[in-house]
């Protein structure tokens, strides 16, 4: 059950959204028990952002919700593909990038919790 919610100050055109899809579907299996069949996904873009003072380069703020958690290894190694991914997409550069892990126990759906 992981929901990554993507936020940018660009814009993304279809395309760049088609490839973060298709990107982040195979990224989310490098948390272990975490796989695209469950992954929702969400684009900000043209978000309202400032990152140290200036919000005229492009930025992003990924967060990522867990249920249950993810090693930090693992973590380690999505926040490097996240990365790549706001660089190769979108051109932002990954010193212009937050990445967010939030993990919980209590996780919604179809009608009850897990």
């Amino acid at each position: 059950m992981p929901c990554i919610q993507w936020k940018t100050n660009l814009a993304i055109t279809p395309t760049q959204e088609e490839s973060l899809r298709s990107a982040l579907g195979e990224a989310i299996a490098l948390l272990p028990g975490k796989s695209k069949s469950w992954l929702m996904l969400t684009f900000e873009p043209e978000t309202r952002m400032a990152f140290r003072g200036e919000a005229n380069e492009p930025m992003a703020f990924i967060a990522v919700d867990l249920y249950g958690g993810a090693p930090d290894s693992a973590c380690d190694q999505l926040t490097a593909r996240l990365c790549s991914m706001a660089q190769s997409v979108l051109g932002i550069q990954p010193d212009h990038v937050y990445v967010r892990y939030l993990a919980t126990n209590q996780w919604g759906w179809n009608g009850s919790n897990f």
